[in-house]
C-alpha cells in the first residue's frame, strides 16, 4: 500500500501484452486494424492478378496449341477428312472470348490495386 490515500493498490500490478492491448487508446486501435484489414485485402488482390495472369497465359497458349495439327507425333498429320473444321473454329472463337474476358478482368483488377494500395503489383 502507498501512503497517499488517493491511489489505492489492490493485488498485484499486471503487466504484459494483454494488459498493454486493453489500454491501448482509439486511434491506436483503428490503425491497428487498418493495417491488418489493408494487408489482407492487398496480398488477396495481388493472388487475384497473378492468378487471372496464368489463366490468360494459359489459354493463349492452349490457343497456339490448337495449331499443332499432328495427332500422336511430331511427323504424323490430320487427315483432311479427319479435321473437325467447326468443332476448330468454335472453340478458337470461345478461347478468344475467355482470353479477352480474362484480360479485361486483369486490366481492372491491376487498375484498381494500383488505386487502392499504391505502386506496382
Amino acid at each position: 500500500m502507498t501512503t497517499d490515500k488517493s491511489v489505492v493498490v489492490v493485488g498485484p500490478v499486471l503487466a504484459g501484452a494483454f494488459v498493454d492491448s486493453l489500454r491501448r487508446n482509439n486511434s491506436q486501435i483503428k490503425n491497428d486494424r487498418a493495417i491488418a484489414i489493408g494487408e489482407d485485402c492487398g496480398l488477396l488482390f495481388k493472388r487475384l492478378v497473378e492468378d487471372l495472369r496464368v489463366n490468360v497465359r494459359r489459354m493463349e497458349r492452349e490457343r497456339d496449341n490448337m495449331l499443332d495439327l499432328s495427332p500422336s507425333s511430331s511427323i504424323s498429320l490430320v487427315l483432311a477428312s479427319d479435321f473437325d473444321a467447326a468443332g476448330y473454329v468454335n472453340k478458337d472463337i470461345e478461347l478468344g472470348v475467355k482470353i479477352r474476358n480474362e484480360k479485361i478482368k486483369l486490366e481492372i483488377a491491376e487498375e484498381r490495386y494500383k488505386y487502392l494500395f499504391g505502386g506496382e503489383l
